[in-house]
């Protein structure tokens, strides 16, 4: 059953089917669907085969990971090290990965004296003291041997083993090119050199094993073959072939692969919850396992998320465990990994507690309740590439579970754009290949420079289309319980970027109450409770994130009920109707898109490219820092005064 979309080329298709051997012992084989940048499924690959392991009792390994690699990525692509360095670390092993390097010796035109320092270009797995099998291309006895060996090994000692498959590239790169143009005496030789069929079968015939006659035999029967193959495959390609149509319904017929076919449709009319289920959250951070010592400076914060789930005042952090609790209980595994994300980069989240005295560790998500669903949280190696491909992987065969992965800031998640830019954003596009992975980005300009301010929100917006994926901005800690229990059970799969807080993390107006989160829905777009008259009102300004409550804040300061602030939850999809119905109780206000981001930056290219033309017959102006060629400035102070004015001017546009 292949796995495609509407458009790639056919060596990027994935497929599944069952492997029969000769003795008819069957196997299931998944070919992992990947791009044409070299190594970047390496990480998806692995995530894929521990969702599968997972579904196992742990340590059986039971799915092996074969990678093939070239001999010039191998050594020139850095994502290769992340993914050797992962292979035994808790979050990631899946058993050891059997990893087939099909070195030609030449990498597209670049011989290997300019493509690796190293005596050879499998060098890099001794990073890990892997073993490394090399083994002439030309023999296949030899290479059976080797494989052999290398399956066995990795058997016994669940660690990876690299093959090197020592050989070369009798034609081009591609049809047009023409290697004797690069390499002339290399090519020269290969050119004079007999084909490993016509080498093999010699050795055959002279040794006995078969003769003239069953070669030409078997040779015939395999042309055969491969004609009836062509035959068919001319057929399926003059044929009539369906046109997509973009409907912005869920791609559908795909033939997908068993593992991943869900083409049910919908969400929940509430993701609220009962009360109780907030009481079992809030009493599992108030039992620890008899004997643990808890750190003295966080028995309060323990304390505090037990009565927060009574009396409310519910912080971000809390709100989060509440959406993780609640889908563990009602059978949705969780996997959640990142750079520190146990105890979050913020020191906000300790899901995972240490024993001040003997290291021991307690989860109190993973101690709810006898039935409930498996809950996985880790800190992540320092890797954000191998990293996201990995969650991305683990999401696409674990239609099941809720899989998260959060950049230590935002700003970091660029080390995974190739990642984001020909998985995340365009995989249903091209391979109908689902998946719900959620990207938790820390957001926000409080001066903490141009490397620790912003998550790129224009970047992401930029690659939204066709309805691929859920790009949003909570503002509160319901509104962003909400999204994630709808993530976890809204169809088709969607992957969610999340732009999450930093100082609002902590921020006294930022909290949410018992009510929020037994009732209602994820709102995309909130209107302004303060405004009594909105008939009256002179002035709207739109927003989203933290910038909200330093409006309002200086609003009340002013005594200014004639302007409202409406806050965007959600920029992709669109909220199209929830905004112009908004919009509409304020006829006589003109609207101001207000962000801290840079002009070129944040939303804004988005809004006034997008949303502008779905409004019914307004306009928006916008108040932003100046654009900028760096996301922000490197002063705190000049951080400060910048956002001092820009509320100004959002105040006072004309």
């Amino acid at each position: 059953k292949a796995t495609q979309g509407s458009g790639d080329v056919k060596y990027h298709l994935g497929t599944e089917g069952t492997f029969t051997s000769a003795t008819g012992r069957t196997i299931p084989v998944y070919l992992a669907a990947n791009p044409s940048h070299l190594e970047a499924v390496d990480g998806v690959l692995e995530g894929i085969v521990r969702a599968k392991q997972d579904r196992r009792p742990a340590g059986t390994f039971s799915v092996l990971p074969i990678a093939i690699h070239g001999d010039a990525a191998l050594s020139g692509q850095g994502i290769v090290v992340e993914i050797l360095q992962m292979s035994q670390l808790r979050a990631y092993r899946t058993g050891g990965t059997v990893h087939i390097n099909i070195n030609n010796q030449v990498g597209f035109t670049t011989p290997p004296a300019d493509g690796h320092t190293s005596t050879y270009s499998t060098d890099v797995a001794k990073t890990i003291q892997a073993p490394i099998f090399h083994v002439n291309g030309d023999d296949p006895e030899a290479v059976v041997r080797i494989a052999e060996l290398a399956f066995a090994y990795r058997q016994e000692f669940h660690r990876d083993v690299v093959v090197d498959l020592v050989c070369y590239r009798r034609r081009g790169h591609n049809e047009g090119d023409d290697p004797s143009m690069t390499q002339p005496l290399m090519y020269n030789l290969i050119e004079a050199k007999r084909s490993v069929r016509t080498l093999y079968t010699e050795a055959l015939i002279g040794r006995g094993d078969i003769t003239q006659e069953e070669y030409q035999a078997s040779h015939r029967d395999f042309q055969d073959r491969l004609e009836r193959a062509f035959g068919e495959t001319h057929a399926a390609q003059t044929g009539s072939m369906p046109i997509p149509i973009q409907n912005g319904q869920p791609v559908t017929g795909l033939g997908l692969s068993g593992s991943i076919q869900d083409n049910a449709v919908g969400e929940p009319a509430t993701t609220g919850v009962d009360e109780a289920v907030l009481r079992i959250v809030g009493d599992a951070h108030g039992n620890p396992p008899a004997g643990f010592t808890v750190h003295t400076k966080l028995q309060a914060l323990l304390d505090k998320r037990v009565e927060m789930s009574r009396s409310g005042t519910i912080d971000w952090a809390m709100g989060e465990l509440f959406a993780l609790g609640s889908v563990l209980l009602e059978g949705t595994p969780v996997r959640m990994a990142g750079q520190d994300t146990r105890r979050g980069t913020f020191v906000q989240r300790h899901a995972v507690l240490h024993d001040r005295e003997n290291g021991q560790k307690w989860l109190p998500l993973a101690n709810l309740a006898e039935n409930q669903a498996p809950f996985w949280i880790y800190d992540s190696l320092l890797s954000e590439y191998a990293a996201v491909g990995f969650e991305y992987g683990y999401s696409v065969e674990r239609a099941d579970a809720l899989v998260l992965w959060e950049a230590q800031f935002g700003d970091f998640a660029n080390g995974a754009q190739i990642v984001i830019d020909e998985f995340i954003s365009s995989a249903e596009q091209k391979w109908g290949q689902r998946s719900s992975v959620v990207l938790l980005l820390p957001h926000g300009y409080e001066g903490q420079g141009p490397d620790h301010s912003s998550a790129r929100i224009e970047r992401y917006l930029q690659l939204c289309g066709e309805n691929n994926m859920t790009v949003a901005r909570p503002s509160t800690p319901a509104s962003y319980f909400h999204l994630l229990r709808r993530q976890a059970y809204a169809r088709p799969r969607r992957p969610l970027i999340v732009f999450t807080p930093k100082a609002m993390l902590r921020l006294r107006g930022a909290t949410s109450e018992i009510a929020d989160f037994t009732s209602g829905r994820f709102e995309p777009v909130i209107d302004d409770n303060r405004v009594a008259d909105k008939a009256a009102a002179k002035r709207v300004l739109l927003t989203s994130g933290k910038i909200y409550y330093d409006i309002i804040a200086e609003l009340d300061k002013r005594e200014d009920s004639t302007t409202a602030v409406v806050r965007m939850e959600q920029f992709y999809p669109l909220p199209i109707p929830e905004m112009n119905a908004t919009l509409a109780q304020y006829p006589n206000a003109d609207i101001v898109w207000t962000q801290d981001e840079p002009e070129n930056q944040g939303a804004w290219p988005f809004i006034c490219l997008e949303l502008v033309k779905h409004l019914t017959g307004r306009t928006i102006k916008v108040a932003s820092r100046p654009a900028s060629a760096s996301p922000a400035t490197g002063s705190s102070k000049r951080s400060a005064i910048e956002q001092v004015e820009l509320i100004e001017k959002a105040l006072s546009l004309p």
